[in-house]
């Protein structure tokens, strides 16, 4: 009886705890127990009132609000002081920065999933639509991305067009000249020119990204704005941000450019004004940037502009032709020819109201740069790295079908399969997620985090993906020249992974550790308190804490225990039973992420390894949920369920892979074990996706069916004249066209009607014995000498080669 009553107990706790029924999830569990002790021993038991007694007490202080903040008000303020972390100025700034959005729900434990599917992505505009299919379809016509890198420039007459239609100008609204673009439509034009050239993408996406015409929307004065935005919309003015420095990466900062504010002499006038010297590098368009927007350190030693010394970091726009700054030379990043190069300053002059925003706003340059990446990191890199994934899905599956080895096309064989099936389960989450996410922005969200979470992995997707058609296409790979299509971006990708946050910094520093304390329904609240000393508000942020972390490991637990068949989800069949995973995964990552918090306080910060793996699993539940939310959106149709499943079944294992990796490793075993029991008390649920799924998706790629092209919509296709993808998708469809011809063939050999050996001439035998035709035997040569064009590789002479080496 007593162990019915306690296993009774233990039910309701849990209960009551999964419901959100906190302060009622232990008290009356335990109130019952003991009036059930009390009433067998007819309360005459010492014992019994000496545990009754203050657990009375308990229940009383802590479930009345005014006698709980009045006993633990204080008290917290002392105790939590060396656990919770401290953060300057600076990173007070960047993890305030933009909004929080699908990021909190899904650190909530309980994801809204109708606020997920409701959400409406903007569609492209008409205007935008034509631009897609106008101007950027003729510059990518123009392109030649062989000649590009091989001379080391865009052409001028690329320069020209790209200036001449406003390329530059995509984010600047129509009232200062700009086309006033969405971030749908920005992503779309940088998404279809990656799939045709970096440089160019890099050309077009660099000035609309983080940069001068950015801040300036946002924080300019109206005399700066009217004078500089329709320049920079109609390509007078090039722009450059310069940021970086020889001892200031990643940790930007910590930069030593320094302005000094200072009163002198000018034109026969006195005037302040700043007096700059600075040392930049790994500036994308500096080379040939006619104005620069310039990050530094502002000093006021004379106290010019008030009564603060050290102002902070600024933001300013100079004109390149300020005397005292060095710009000109390039970097070569990895043989692509975008301009990218050094800048130098030494005591360079420059009026106060060069500052982005006037002298107002000196000091304020940090908080201007985390908000506008909030939202910029967003769209430039994920849309490169779709462009990049969504070409190589189209020429590998081409490739695969096209080329054969051991009379059969490579695309039948399971290790290239395997490598086919992440391309393609890939691709389709990556371009769920860059769709997600600018629709994010157009809803006028500036989601940090999830920006972060997109350049991260997708560019680390995109690595993947180009990583797998490499070894699909081998040798036609390593062969550089204008029939080679993957070389080019393979050489890329550890540009993408670096620039705007390299992905170990944000990974390992900023996903979870700006994540923790965005989106985290009580963390923010509870810092703020305490550093405002407000000790009511942090007993209140501290005990609705407690409950959520109880509350998340009821729901773990039990959604582990019942393969979360009991959680609500507004859609039914496989894509509801995935939003079902996804909730058991979000209440185990909340608990997780709490446990981890309460038990290493500040220290976790400095656990990158740990934190990392936090990243992992949300980034992973990010990119999952967007699969389901593309689906979805698509109207849940059965050929594209292979695609979904696969990019769920991927996701869950991701997820549970950092899961496991980061209780491996997690410093105090015990919880660590009682975690394992909670997060996964019936072992690993979730499995990589299967050969067989994986086979659909390869299939769907190479057989020539509608999903390869729906899956590579952003794609520039050349002209079937031209060298590479043109000769390849010709050829592509030669060999399709010559399938029904060769089941002909291969029927006759069954039937005895052919032999099968010889196989050289095996076609001409078809021929003369009548089981094809003269049309038939045409259709089969055209693909054959078509598939040996495709597969061919570029040959130099010597001097050809030099020039193609650069």
């Amino acid at each position: 009886m007593v162990l019915l009553i306690l296993l009774l107990a233990l039910f309701a706790a849990v209960a009551l705890l999964f419901v959100g029924q906190t302060w009622l999830g232990w008290a009356a569990p335990i109130g019952a127990v003991l009036l059930f002790w009390g009433a067998s021993t007819s309360f005459a038991s010492t014992l019994f009132w000496v545990v009754a007694v203050p657990f009375a007490l308990l229940a009383l202080v802590t479930g009345v609000p005014t006698l709980r903040r009045a006993v633990f008000a204080g008290a917290l303020m002392k105790a939590l002081g060396p656990i919770l972390p401290r953060m300057s100025k600076t990173e007070k700034e960047a993890l305030e920065a933009g909004t929080v959005w699908w990021d909190g729900e899904l650190f909530s434990g309980q994801p809204d999933w109708k606020q997920l599917l409701d959400f409406k992505n903007q569609p492209l505009t008409p205007k935008e639509r034509a631009f897609v299919d106008g101007p950027v379809e003729r510059l990518c016509e123009m392109l030649d991305d062989n000649k590009i890198v091989s001379s080391g420039d865009l052409s001028p007459e690329v320069w020209q067009f790209i200036k001449a239609n406003g390329f530059f100008g995509m984010i600047i609204p129509e009232q200062y000249g700009g086309l006033g673009f969405s971030a749908i439509a920005h992503s779309a034009v940088v998404t279809k020119i990656s799939s045709r050239s970096v440089t160019a993408a890099v050309t077009v996406m660099v000035p609309n990204s983080l940069g001068p015409a950015e801040l300036l929307l946002h924080y300019g004065t109206q005399e700066q704005k009217d004078h500089y935005l329709p320049r920079l919309a109609s390509g007078e003015e090039i722009p450059c941000f310069a940021l970086t420095e020889p001892n200031a990466g990643s940790d930007a900062a910590s930069m030593t450019s320094e302005g000094v504010v200072f009163r002198t002499q000018l034109g026969g006038e006195e005037v302040i004004g700043i007096r700059l010297n600075f040392s930049k590098r790994y500036i994308t368009m500096a080379p040939i940037a006619t104005v620069v927007g310039l990050a530094f350190k502002l000093r006021d030693p004379d106290g010019l502009l008030g009564d603060e010394p050290e102002l902070g970091i600024t933001c300013a726009l100079i004109p390149r032709n300020t005397p005292g700054i060095e710009i000109g030379q390039r970097h070569d990043p990895l043989g692509m020819p975008f301009m990218n190069g050094p800048l130098h300053g030494k005591d360079v002059f420059v009026p106060l109201d060069t500052i982005i925003g006037g002298p107002a706003n000196a000091g304020k340059g940090w908080k201007m740069l985390m908000q506008s990446l909030a939202a910029g990191r967003g769209v430039s890199l994920p849309s490169m790295s779709v462009g990049a994934a969504q070409m190589a899905t189209r020429a590998v599956g081409a490739y695969a079908t096209v080329r054969e080895q051991f009379g059969i096309p490579i695309a039948k064989f399971e290790g290239i399969e395997e490598r086919l099936a992440r391309i393609g389960g890939l691709t389709y989450a990556m371009d769920a997620a860059r769709v997600l996410t600018a629709g994010s922005i157009d809803a006028g969200e500036q989601p940090s985090v999830i920006s972060a979470i997109v350049k991260c992995y997708l560019t680390e997707s995109m690595r993947v993906v180009t990583n797998d058609a490499m070894d699909i296409v081998g040798g036609a790979g390593i062969c550089r020249g204008p029939r080679n299509i993957i070389a080019h971006g393979y050489q890329a990708l550890p540009i993408a992974i670096t620039v705007e946050g390299a992905n170990i910094l944000t990974r390992s520093m900023i996903i979870f550790g700006q994540g923790a304390l965005r989106c985290h329904p009580f963390a923010k609240d509870e810092v703020a308190c305490f550093e405002r000393r407000d000790s009511a508000g942090l007993e209140q942020a501290f005990f609705g804490h407690v409950g959520f972390v109880f509350q998340n490991a009821a729901r773990a637990l039990v959604h582990g225990l019942t393969g979360a068949r009991f959680a609500g989800t507004p859609m039914s069949g496989e894509a509801g039973r995935y939003l079902q995973q996804f909730e058991r995964m979000s209440s185990a990552y909340a608990f997780l992420a709490d446990t981890a918090m309460g038990t290493l306080g500040g220290s976790l910060k400095f656990r990158e390894s740990l934190t990392g793996r936090l990243a992992d699993a949300l980034s992973w539940m990010y990119l999952g949920t967007a699969t389901v939310k593309r689906f979805h959106d698509g109207g849940c149709r059965k050929e594209e369920l292979p695609f979904m499943r696969w990019g769920c079944d991927h996701a869950l294992f991701e997820i549970q892979k950092a899961m496991e990796d980061f209780l491996a490793n997690f410093p105090y075993r015990p919880i660590a074990w009682g975690l394992r029991l909670v997060l996964f008390p019936l072992g690993r649920s979730y499995r990589a996706p299967s050969d067989a799924l994986g086979a659909k998706i390869a299939r769907a790629i190479t057989d020539g069916g509608a999903l390869r092209e729906e899956f590579s919509p952003d794609v520039f296709v050349p002209p079937v004249t031209e060298l590479g993808l043109g000769q390849l998708e010709e050829a592509y469809g030669a060999v399709l066209e010559a399938r029904a011809v060769e089941k002909v063939v291969r029927d006759a050999i069954k039937k005895k009607h052919l032999a099968k050996k010889p196989g050289h001439n095996l076609y001409e035998r078809a021929l003369e014995a009548g089981v094809i035709g003269p049309s038939q035997m045409a259709v089969l040569e055209r693909a054959n000498s078509l598939r040996d064009r495709s597969v061919a590789v570029d040959a130099f002479e010597p001097g050809a080669y030099a020039q193609q080496a650069g």
